[in-house]
């Protein structure tokens, strides 16, 4: 069975019950994620091996969230114990016309100090086949792109196949030091997945033809940042979400992955959003699936892309759907009709 390494933050996240507004509420509803942990969570659901590495606070409410990831068979092992908190963010999910918000609340947090030492990657990659992590994880800054980069560097030593999420986080770090610092990151890794501003807002590399306000995606030009990322930074694939943004409420979601030259795309799905708190990080975990069980490059994006769209019919950030559930969307059962 394949094994795989995720190293990230895992928050507790709270938000309004519904559609309530922030300033609404008078009650919040508890969960645990983090974009590395949703991934893990993911592949776990799917009968892979799957670790998440952190640091996390040695009180209840750091076991809290160690006990969610054992729920889902997520291996804990080595998740670091210390610091004084765990972050929270906070979610007001959006609705029609109203946009969806999001507050973080993570400075100080356990990963956010954590040290070079809290890590031994050598052993964490024993028997390793992949190893995913994403750009919200150096961006919270102290000794973590250090830290990534030595994760990075132990990871290829021993033959582990790397994925990153460039996942850019305007409230997190700038522009300029995000480009300096995935930089550095970028030539270690094998599969890049992005969404369709990161390219540009890390890179400068833009999509031409392409209005996201008003829900214009424009293939070619996505073929072009593909190729592009792939020429600078020598990646094996680049994996790129097309969401066409409707209203909060109504998106229309696809993907192309590039490889050896050729764009694939996938079908392109209408959907109706319950949450799309972790929509790219089910997208991600399906891809890393998909490619570990040798698919093809049009199936494994058909995957993937199947797997995310099923993940905004979810409450919460954890994709909680079946290998069974993905593949019967992706080979055209969208129906939605009640299974007796």
């Amino acid at each position: 069975m394949k094994r795989i390494i995720t190293f990230g933050e895992i928050m507790m996240r709270l938000n309004p019950e519904g559609y309530n507004r922030f300033v609404q509420a008078n009650k919040f509803e508890a969960s645990y994620a983090g974009g590395e942990a949703n991934v893990a969570v993911s592949l776990a659901n799917f009968g892979l091996k799957a670790a998440f590495v952190s640091k996390v606070p040695a009180h209840e409410i750091g076991q809290c969230a160690v006990n969610e990831l054992r729920r889902f068979g997520v291996d804990t092992d080595y998740i670091v114990r210390g610091g004084n908190r765990l972050g929270l963010y906070f979610v007001e999910k959006g609705a029609s016309q109203r946009a969806s918000k999001v507050i973080y609340d993570r400075a100080g947090s356990a990963i956010a100090n954590a040290k070079a030492i809290d890590f031994d990657w050598k052993e964490i990659f024993n028997g390793a086949d992949w190893f995913h992590f994403t750009g919200i994880t150096p961006a919270l800054g102290g000794e973590l792109p250090k830290i990534c980069l030595e994760a990075c560097k132990a990871a290829k030593e021993l033959g582990v196949k790397i994925s990153c999420d460039l996942n850019y986080r305007n409230k997190l770090w700038s522009r300029e030091t995000a480009r300096e610092v995935m930089s550095e990151l970028m030539p270690y890794v094998d599969v890049c997945i992005a969404n369709e501003e990161d390219a540009k807002d890390v890179f400068g590399i833009e999509a031409e033809d392409t209005d996201l306000n008003a829900g214009k995606v424009n293939h070619d030009g996505y073929i072009s940042v593909a190729r592009q990322l792939t020429e600078r930074f020598n990646f094996e694939k680049v994996a790129i979400t097309l969401r066409g943004s409707i209203s909060a409420s109504d998106n229309e979601w696809a993907a192309m992955l590039f490889s050896n030259g050729k764009a694939f795309f996938s079908p392109k799905y209408s959907v109706h959003i319950v949450d799309r708190v972790g929509g790219g990080d089910s997208f991600g975990a399906a891809l890393i699936y998909s490619l570990l069980s040798d698919y093809d490059e049009q199936k494994a994006i058909n995957f993937a892309v199947a797997s995310s769209c099923l993940k905004h019919s979810i409450e919460h950030d954890f994709n909680l759907v079946s290998v069974a559930e993905v593949e019967s969307l992706a080979k055209g059962n969208a129906s939605g009709r009640v299974q007796r």
